[in-house]
């Protein structure tokens, strides 16, 4: 009986879990930049301490561009790059550069998705029960939140005090997995093969 494929598994799970985390990390300081949330947050002074270590020396060579941190992403994309090149290592699978780059995309955009839809989902769910606003949690979400849920609410105002603008995020963000995401995982998925 053979256990590499357990060791193998074990390891694709540890390399998910070091670098998935990470990049979330990442990911989440880009949004919340780009959301413009408040920095004095002690949730956000987390994020800030954990990423500052690669972001700082890579911001002296890549500029933001219209107040996105472009730092972020580069540093978004290579941690996804290394991630799917040590899986692809450790299963011995072959990879070319342009199905490594659009499964790159993929992963980063499914990530991104799936952080928004939660987010709508838990602040909504928040929302029923009328939290403190003062709550470094709270406050988080709702702006983390506010940059795609205002457009929704100038398309779907309120309703009989029924504010229906998050299952509209929520129904968007699930037809972009479905038109984007799903496509753009075929593709990657192609190219590696080809």
């Amino acid at each position: 009986m053979n256990g590499a494929p357990y060791f193998n598994h074990a390891g694709q799970f540890l390399i998910q879990i070091v670098f998935g985390s990470y990049i979330l990390a990442v990911l989440l300081r880009f949004l919340l930049q780009w959301a413009r949330a408040d920095f004095y947050n002690p949730l956000v002074h987390v994020l800030v301490k954990l990423t500052n270590p690669p972001l700082l020396p890579l911001r002296r060579y890549i500029p933001g561009y219209r107040g996105l941190d472009m730092a972020a992403v580069v540093l978004m994309l290579l941690l996804q790059l290394l991630e799917l090149l040590l899986i692809a290592w450790l299963f011995g699978q072959p990879v070319t550069v342009s199905g490594l780059l659009v499964r790159t995309l993929a992963e980063l955009l499914d990530l991104l998705l799936t952080v928004l839809l939660w987010a709508v989902i838990i602040q909504a769910i928040l929302s029923w029960f009328n939290p403190d606003v003062r709550q470094p949690v709270v406050r988080l979400l709702n702006q983390l939140t506010e940059p795609v849920l205002r457009p929704a609410r100038r398309l779907l105002p309120p309703f009989s005090g029924l504010d229906l603008s998050p299952l509209l995020v929520i129904i968007v963000l699930q037809l972009g997995r479905i038109l984007l995401l799903a496509p753009l995982q075929d593709i990657g998925l192609a190219l590696l093969r080809s």
